[in-house]
């Protein structure tokens, strides 16, 4: 892990598989340590959403760069939440879909696609003090990250948490259905060309298929500040 001593705080990296909890956990985390919640997940979701309302081909990356550079992707707090916006437009919901969901796995996997987030989130996370989240963040947006986690848990049960939040939404879907999708989601992360999803070497590995929201909270809260004082200790 790197030794600089950022202006903020340490910058944390949360990676795993769709429907593992990642977003939960990093906005329950961020506020409990004050930070900011930088979701990497939501911007991509949020240019597979205008790619869909813009008739605009998953593989054409001419179109899909155009795209990129003329939106304006933002983040406001919501008490302990946020919303996502785009070009003025709140598309919190919008972007949540389980269509969306398989739509941007094909868009995040491409090239110029990443390139453009992946300096706006540079941009937006370099201080410190921030929590991102994604397939991605200690791997390839932020390998220098002070604290990297990568969460799991097996396939069907991120499938049946999958399945109760879209009943809770009034959607008609299936148990089976929901975990099938899972997994393909999984292969189609898994084998992409360009940032493939994997857990990084220097990352702690937490399986949550048993534990508690809470329990895993309690894990990375301690990590985080155990690697924040070692960090004050350095900047000292």
């Amino acid at each position: 892990m790197s030794a600089q001593v950022r202006e903020k705080g340490v910058v944390v990296a949360i990676d795993g598989p769709s429907g593992a909890g990642k977003s939960t956990i990093t906005k329950l985390l961020a506020a409990r340590l004050g930070y900011i919640n930088i979701d990497t997940g939501a911007m991509f979701r949020s240019v597979a959403l205008m790619a869909k309302r813009r008739h605009i081909d998953p593989d054409d990356d001419v179109s899909l760069a155009e795209l990129c550079r003329a939106l304006d992707i933002s983040f406001l707090r919501n008490g302990e939440g946020y919303r996502v916006i785009v070009d003025g437009e709140d598309v919190s919901r919008a972007i949540r879909t389980e269509e969306i969901s398989l739509l941007t796995s094909r868009i995040s996997a491409r090239k110029p696609v990443r390139a453009a987030l992946l300096e706006l989130q540079r941009r937006m996370g370099a201080q410190g003090g921030v929590i991102l989240e994604g397939r991605d963040i200690g791997t390839v947006v932020f390998p220098d990250a002070e604290v990297k986690f990568f969460l799991s848990a097996s396939a069907e049960e991120r499938g049946r948490r999958r399945y109760l939040e879209l009943v809770a939404r009034g959607e008609n879907v299936t148990l089976e259905e929901t975990v099938a999708k899972v997994v393909r989601r999984d292969k189609q992360d898994a084998e992409r060309e360009h940032a493939p999803l994997r857990c990084a070497d220097d990352a702690l590995s937490i399986d949550s298929t048993a534990l508690s929201i809470e329990e895993v909270l309690q894990i990375m809260e301690a990590t985080v500040r155990e690697r924040v004082s070692r960090q004050e200790v350095v900047g000292h």
